[in-house]
């Protein structure tokens, strides 16, 4: 069975669906890889590293021609500039990559009815089995990660407490919204930074979590009632209590320095946490970080993919952050990739499909020209 990986062509998107030792690792499992002329370059890995690792490395059309199995970042369903390579596209192909399949209604539906297989990273079911193929999480922790180093840039202040012959200097103060992978590990950068970070989440569950990271946990006096699903994901909540919640944070939020909110709901537009009156309420040189942004964004001023500012305060929506750190990013999304196609893989190299597999089953979005997948099929409608 031969594995192709094509070059990313969303603007911007520098990672790559495979890293050089994971094409080892296939090949070592008797798959052939075949790689597109120059697909790894924007990350960092030239094309004879691929070829010393036991890969091919051919132009586009020779990629789509011979590769039962096409891994890619960003498949069609999440890349609207994805089309012209919907002709190389087969009925036999199996397409495995990030889908947006809870949002892009037309772009899934355009894939189904070419007849691919289409299995979408982002349903990665969250169990203990499937966490070494989780890149959702794998790239909320880089998104996490970059989003305080952006915020220590934009701030005009330094992070830590300084004691210096100048004076002492005081630590700024971090706030977190949401404590999922994202948030966490921008509470655990913001700590090894130096600042003083405090965090918010609706799942009371979590407060053991940030406590242990260092910083502290915001309690707004809000029964917040069952706010987490099967999977460890936040639940939506009714209007009063996102109304209660915005007036209890708007206290919280005037006392930081910077805010970095990550409060998503998938497959929802994301809550608004942060008014414009709360922006308002802010010193002048702040920072909010809005890593939402992609779903709308936390807090009401935010523009996706642009930084504005309101009474001195920096608002930031970066869209795709992980791809601002390509190489880490790609070697981690390789990992889960590849494991997850080897999970797909028999002991002949064949992939099969088994739908009884709570894995399988919970990634597989269209097979056949049809759309198969239950929460898809909710959003998408069926297939034309």
């Amino acid at each position: 069975m031969i594995v192709g990986v094509p070059t990313e062509t969303f603007p911007g998107e520098h990672r790559v669906a495979l890293v050089p030792d994971t094409v080892h690792t296939l090949v070592d499992k008797g798959l052939e890889v075949a790689i597109e002329t120059g697909a790894g370059a924007a990350a960092g890995f030239a094309d004879d590293l691929y070829v010393s690792r036991g890969a091919q490395v051919v132009p586009a059309a020779d990629l789509f021609e011979r590769s039962q199995v096409v891994l890619q970042v960003r498949t069609f369903g999440a890349n609207p500039h994805g089309a012209p390579a919907l002709e190389y596209l087969r009925a036999d192909h199996i397409v495995i990559g990030f889908a947006d399949a809870l949002d892009r209604s037309d772009r899934i539906s355009a894939l189904a009815r070419r007849g691919v297989t289409l299995l979408s990273m982002e349903l990665m079911p969250r169990i203990s089995r499937a966490q070494s193929m989780d890149a959702l999480s794998s790239m909320a922790t880089i998104a996490g990660y970059k989003s305080v180093l952006m915020a220590a840039g934009l701030l005009p202040r330094m992070f830590p407490l300084l004691m210096t012959a100048a004076g002492t200097l005081t630590p700024a103060k971090v706030l977190v919204l949401g404590a999922g992978v994202a948030g966490l590990q921008a509470i655990a950068t913001a700590k090894r930074l130096g600042a003083s970070v405090s965090a918010y989440d609706a799942r009371a569950a979590v407060k053991d979590q940030i406590n242990s990271l260092g910083a502290d946990f915001v309690d707004l006096g809000i029964d917040t009632g069952d706010s987490e699903d099967e999977g460890g994901y936040a639940t939506a909540h009714d209007d009063t209590f996102y109304e209660r919640q915005r007036s209890a944070l708007a206290t919280v939020i005037a006392d930081a320095d910077v805010v970095v909110s990550t409060a998503a709901i998938p497959g929802q537009p994301a809550p608004l946490l942060i008014t414009r009156h709360a922006v308002e309420s802010m010193k002048a040189g702040s920072v909010i970080i809005d890593l939402a942004a992609e779903r709308g964004g936390n807090c009401e001023i935010t523009e996706p993919g642009s930084d504005v500012e309101l009474e001195g305060v920096t608002v930031c929506g970066p869209l795709n952050l992980p791809a601002t750190i390509p190489a880490h990013a790609s070697q981690m999304y390789a990992h889960n990739i590849a494991t997850f196609l080897l999970h797909l893989v028999d002991d002949d190299g064949q992939l099969q499909l088994n739908v009884e597999d709570e894995i399988t089953a919970g990634t597989l979005v269209a097979r056949a020209g049809t759309i198969v997948h239950e929460r898809v099929l909710q959003v998408q409608g069926p297939a034309n």
